[in-house]
C-alpha cells in the first residue's frame, strides 16, 4: 500500500500546477490526457463552475493516472464535495478557521492560501507547512517570497496569480517555492475549443521548467 499523499508531495508533482476552469465536464478527460501526454501529472480543477465536481469525478474515474485536485475550495462543504467527487487534494485562495479545522479531519491534503506573514503564522499554528501564495504577482511576486523566506525558512509555497510562462522560472528558482500555479497551460478558450495539441505542447514546456 502506498504512503498517503502529503501536501509537499502534491506541490512536487509538477513545476507548474495547471489551474483550470472547466465549463463542460465532457472536456475533463481529454484535457487530463493532453496534460499527461505533455508530462504534467496533476491538475487543479477550480470549483468555479457547475461542471467542476463532475469534471473531477470524470478524471478520477477515467484518467486515474492524473492526480486531480480541487481548487477554489472556500468552505468545509466545498471540501467535502470535492473529496466525494474524487479529488486527491484541495487548495484554497485563502483560509478560515472553520475550513482549516475541517481540513485536519479530511482524508486528502489541503493547501490553504495566504497573502501576509500573519496568515502564514496562523496557518503554522494550525499545523500547516505548505501554502498557496495568492495573488502572487499583485502581492509582490518573487521579491515578496524572498522576504518571507527569512522568518519562515521551513515553509514552502505554491505562488499563483498572474504568473506567466516567462515569469515562472524566477519563482521556481526560489528555495521556498515548490511549484507555481498557472492558467496559461490550459486556458478556458483552449479547453472550450478542444485544442488538446496546443495544451499538450504548453504542458511539455511547463514540465521542463525544473
Amino acid at each position: 500500500m502506498s504512503e498517503p499523499l502529503q501536501p509537499e508531495d502534491v506541490l512536487r508533482l509538477s513545476p507548474v500546477m495547471p489551474v483550470v476552469v472547466i465549463d463542460d465536464a465532457a472536456h475533463a478527460v481529454p484535457l487530463a490526457r493532453a496534460l499527461l501526454a505533455g508530462g504534467v501529472k496533476t491538475i487543479e480543477v477550480t470549483l468555479r463552475t457547475a461542471a467542476a465536481l463532475d469534471a473531477i469525478g470524470a478524471i478520477a474515474a477515467e484518467a486515474p493516472e492524473m492526480i486531480v485536485g480541487a481548487g477554489t475550495v472556500l468552505t468545509a462543504d466545498d471540501l467535502t464535495a470535492a473529496i466525494a467527487a474524487g479529488a486527491k487534494y484541495a487548495l484554497s485562495p485563502g483560509a478560515t478557521t472553520k475550513l482549516m479545522k475541517a481540513a485536519h479531519k479530511a482524508a486528502i491534503p489541503f493547501i490553504p492560501g495566504v497573502a501576509t506573514a500573519s496568515e502564514v503564522q496562523r496557518g503554522i499554528e494550525r499545523g500547516f507547512r505548505c501554502f498557496k501564495f495568492f495573488p502572487a504577482e499583485q502581492l509582490g511576486g518573487v521579491s515578496a517570497l524572498k522576504a518571507l523566506a527569512g522568518p519562515f525558512p521551513s515553509i514552502r509555497f505554491c505562488p499563483t496569480g498572474s504568473i506567466t510562462a516567462e515569469k515562472a522560472p524566477d519563482y521556481l528558482a526560489l528555495d521556498n517555492v515548490l511549484c507555481v500555479g498557472g492558467s496559461w497551460i490550459a486556458p478556458a478558450e483552449k479547453i472550450h475549443a478542444g485544442d488538446w495539441a496546443t495544451i499538450e505542447s504548453a504542458a511539455r514546456q511547463a514540465a521542463a521548467l525544473r
